[in-house]
């Protein structure tokens, strides 16, 4: 069944583990802020033993999403062939995308300020059908212009083909 989502005759390339730090501050940074609201209005509302007990439910489910973050963020990968790109990913719901050279249209890179930050990009392969579009996240940015420039040629060479 592994070889139904990660077929073993192709060389994998993971990404970045700084993928994980970006997904695991966004993450804490968004339950910081309500952590905060269920401390402050529980705490007023009902007693500080229940804004205490929404902080402690808070982290609780923090320590629960770095383990996942941690888990989803191994399972990304790619692999490049001669006639396509290979997106594989997910644990309990895996995924993979295969898109054909000639269907890309176009290429595009993606880096938001926290992605900056720790030095990762996003490159996202769009084409005709968005069913087939896919993405690679926590990439590093040499590898994401190196990967864009050779999928975009790769595109061009190929749709000429057809």
């Amino acid at each position: 069944m592994d070889d139904l989502f990660a077929p073993s005759d192709v060389s994998w390339t993971p990404v970045s583990p700084k993928l994980a730090a970006v997904r695991r501050v966004s993450a804490a940074v968004a339950l910081g802020v309500l952590a905060i609201a269920g401390l402050l209005l529980l705490g007023m509302l009902l007693g500080w033993l229940y804004g205490v007990l929404a902080l402690v439910l808070v982290a609780l489910g923090y320590g629960w999403a770095w383990v996942l973050i941690g888990r989803n963020q191994r399972s990304w990968k790619y692999a490049e062939r001669e006639d396509e790109l290979l997106v594989s990913h997910g644990i309990m719901f895996r995924q993979l995308v295969v898109v054909p050279y000639g269907r890309m249209q176009f290429v595009d890179v993606a880096a938001g300020p926290l992605e900056r930050a720790f030095g990762v990009a996003t490159v996202e392969l769009h084409t005709a059908t968005p069913a087939t579009d896919a993405k690679i996240p926590g990439l590093h940015p040499d590898e994401a212009a190196r990967l864009r420039d050779r999928l975009s040629a790769l595109g061009q060479a190929q749709a000429w083909g057809l």
